[in-house]
């Protein structure tokens, strides 16, 4: 398992869960917004050596005092081995959180099959028709609709997210979002955190632009069970 590195306590990444958060590398997207750049750009992935010995090892110690670890990336489903590290971790007790953009679908549905985890948190990037310019490749949309579709129809507790960044995200790009993922459980707006970034071109991209998360928050949350907007601090 490819990780570039892990926080040992969260309050904040599983929703109710004391938890650990680890982080995989790699990615199957090129957001130029990302601030991750050394967990997707490979020639940036820290030299890290047994650290998955080292995470499980923590795990170990932490039994009876951490109550489940989050899962996140880079994009966590396109490690080959993403099932058998998820099995191991529940096989020591813990919960498990899967963070993903949902662009392997069928990697979800055996992860939704089996049960093997707790909670679901995937990120929307932007509406359909601007999906591929705001990742910044040519996105198959149509996985990312079925992944949509599964965690809705799955029983294991959710949330849809996404980072709004002004300069890339419209108004009306939440209208049809909300309309595109409508009757989901959850969908929170994420405040935009301006700093370093894949693309250096991008690191001023909000200035002199605004979008209220407000209003936007107004237009669409009769659209789901829990709409919300999460600030950074």
């Amino acid at each position: 398992m490819r990780l570039g590195g892990y926080q040992k306590l969260t309050l904040i990444d599983f929703p109710g869960t004391i938890a650990t958060t680890v982080f995989t590398v790699g990615c199957s997207f090129r957001c130029g917004f990302c601030h991750n750049p050394e967990l997707v750009i490979k020639s940036q992935f820290p030299a890290l050596n047994n650290l998955e010995e080292e995470f499980f090892e923590h795990l170990a110690k932490r039994k009876g005092k951490l109550e489940g670890v989050c899962i996140t990336g880079g994009e966590p489903t396109i490690q080959p081995d993403i099932i058998q590290f998820i099995k191991k971790i529940k096989a020591m007790g813990f919960k498990v959180k899967l963070d993903s953009n949902g662009t392997r679908p069928d990697v979800l549905k055996t992860i939704i099959k089996e049960k093997l985890v707790d909670f679901i948190a995937m990120d929307i990037k932007n509406s359909p028709e601007h999906y591929s310019e705001t990742v910044g490749l040519n996105a198959d949309i149509a996985r990312i609709k079925l992944s949509v579709k599964m965690i809705m129809n799955s029983q294991i507790p959710y949330e849809f997210r996404t980072t709004v960044v002004p300069g890339i995200h419209t108004e009306e790009d939440f209208v049809k979002i909300s309309k595109w993922i409508k009757g989901a459980k959850a969908y929170y707006l994420q405040e935009y955190r301006e700093m370093r970034t894949i693309n250096p071109n991008m690191k001023n991209i909000t200035k002199g632009k605004n979008i209220d998360l407000e209003k936007i928050k107004s237009n669409i949350e009769k659209n789901f069970g829990t709409c919300g907007i999460r600030m950074n601090n």
